[in-house]
């Protein structure tokens, strides 16, 4: 269990870097990202005709390390410039170094809090989106069984993130849920155009 000291110390530090918003933004934006890259892959492979469990979760998998790694390097990069540079402007206004200070110490926990949920929240998503395939490979389901409850999660993930924004902005769950619907209806789409465009033929 984590020391309750260490618990006050991190809830201090949130407060501080205001890290909150960020974290929640890129929660959002990258698990709506890992949820639909995921579903334009099982859709690829279906049109292919690729209906084998192993070939798509191994695509899964490399998918969500390469997002997860992506999104983690990339996020910690970035808030790190932008934190540095707030710490530095800072010490000028105070005229002052804060190096080792509770304003440095918070903008480190924020830079590594905001790079954790940009990595995971892709990778995590696209793992559920996909999951379906692993009970295929266990033959407890069946390939053309697994697409569409791939489709179900994704725009049940679709759904809750919906839901969530609304939470956060006191908006109607039901208009928010609605439109990430149609956005997820319209990738599904484009996804089934493209595929069948470049030689691909529905499966029956």
């Amino acid at each position: 269990m984590v020391d309750k000291k260490i618990i006050k110390r991190w809830k201090k530090y949130h407060e501080i870097s205001g890290v909150g918003p960020i974290t929640r933004r890129y929660f959002v934006m990258n698990a709506f990202d890992g949820a639909l890259t995921m579903l334009g892959v099982v859709i690829g492979a279906y049109i292919a005709g690729i209906l084998e469990p192993l070939p798509i979760i191994s695509a899964a998998i490399a998918g969500s390390i390469a997002m997860g790694t992506s999104g983690m390097s990339g996020a910690y990069m970035t808030e790190k410039a932008e934190r540095t540079k707030k710490i530095k402007d800072l010490e000028k206004a105070m005229l002052t170094d804060l190096k080792n200070g509770i304003h440095h110490k918070s903008h480190r926990y924020a830079t590594v809090l905001a790079s954790v949920i940009d990595g995971l929240s892709p990778a995590m998503a696209a793992i559920v989106v996909v999951s379906p395939f692993f009970f295929v490979n266990l033959g407890l389901l069946t390939a053309y069984d697994a697409f569409f409850i791939c489709i179900g999660l994704t725009l049940s993930i679709l759904v809750l993130l919906g839901a969530y924004l609304a939470k956060i902005s006191d908006e109607s769950m039901i208009k928010y849920g609605l439109q990430m619907l149609l956005v997820g209806g319209v990738t599904a789409f484009l996804c089934v155009v493209s595929s069948i465009l470049v030689g691909g033929n529905v499966p029956y």
